[in-house]
């Protein structure tokens, strides 16, 4: 392909693509050749020093198939692509700005872990602390179907640093989560004529870091009324790609949520998404414990989660969704 390298944003997800799948086929021959090993190791006569080693060699392995197990969990048409989130304050004032900011580190540390890409697309930050609203791109294969269910509203229980009486305080914040499509994707298109196009200054910290041109973009889809913004890059061509690509995971969110409501309306079990329908509990104080409400799982170790180890709870609600 001589012209592969003419969009280099394009070759660049392919190419991570590639290099993500050759390291699971990396993975999965070495995990295989390392269970035919073992098996031979098994079949020989062993004092007991081997017994111990292949017995430890035994639980290794155990750990690399459970990991295995819960990939093929996801089975969903976009669970390979990379994630759009974006996370807002809710009920708590400064407390739940506070706490979206916290939910921000726990979810970039997750994706650190997990060797995603991260790229904040849009932000407002609160005038005293933390974090209005946030919307962020996590690339990488297996980003959605890991995170997908992640999405709902999140509680936090703690006494607020912001109260001179240090009074125990609720907050809560929602987190929405997208597939990202790549850039060749047809499943959503979008015409010309359906969209408004707004420029407008970023905002910036004043001074030297006040941006004098309209670089920021603004993106109204006429038929639904969805608005997105961009304004993280100093390019007004570089926010209006992505923005548009913010635009196009939103409008396949509500194609996913209108075929999800479809289904369970048939089922019998729909229920709407109110404020209160909390996912996960994050609890500070008087105790310290994380459960998520719909699996029941739950652990005392909140500093740990909050650093963004999140494979038990996701792990949970996969198997809980399949």
């Amino acid at each position: 392909m001589p012209n592969f390298w003419d969009e280099p944003q394009k070759a660049g997800a392919i190419m991570q693509e590639l290099e993500t799948l050759k390291n699971e086929r990396v993975a999965f021959d070495t995990l295989k050749q390392s269970l035919e090993d073992i098996e031979e190791l098994i079949q020989m006569e062993h004092d007991e020093a081997s017994e111990k080693a292949i017995t430890e060699e035994l639980a290794h392995l155990g750990e690399q198939l459970h990991t295995w197990e819960w990939q093929t969990l996801m089975s969903g048409d976009y669970d390979t692509s990379g994630a759009v989130l974006t996370l807002r304050s809710g009920a708590g004032g400064v407390d739940a700005q506070d706490w979206t900011e916290m939910l921000l580190r726990m979810y970039l540390r997750y994706a650190e872990r997990k060797g995603f890409r991260t790229q904040i697309l849009e932000e407002s930050r609160g005038t005293e602390a933390g974090i209005k609203s946030i919307t962020f791109e996590c690339a990488g294969i297996y980003a959605y179907g890991f995170l997908k269910y992640e999405a709902g509203i999140h509680r936090l229980v703690r006494l607020s640093p912001f109260n001179a009486n240090s009074l125990r305080q609720t907050s809560f914040a929602s987190l929405e989560v997208m597939p990202l499509l790549p850039p060749d994707d047809t499943s959503i298109e979008i015409k010309d004529d359906e969209i408004r196009i707004d420029t407008f200054r970023s905002s910036g910290a004043g001074g030297q870091s006040v941006n004098k041109t309209e670089s920021a973009i603004r993106i109204t889809h006429l038929p639904s009324g969805i608005v997105v913004t961009c304004q993280t890059e100093r390019s007004q061509l570089q926010n209006r790609e992505s923005a548009m690509k913010l635009l196009r995971s939103k409008l396949l969110q509500e194609k996913l949520i209108a075929q999800a409501k479809e289904r369970a309306e048939l089922r019998g079990e729909y229920k709407s998404a109110e404020w209160g329908n909390q996912i996960r509990s994050y609890v500070l104080h008087p105790y310290n414990l994380v459960k998520d409400h719909r699996t029941n799982t739950e652990t005392a170790d909140t500093g740990k989660v909050l650093d963004g180890n999140l494979d038990t709870f996701i792990e949970s609600e996969l198997r809980y969704f399949a």
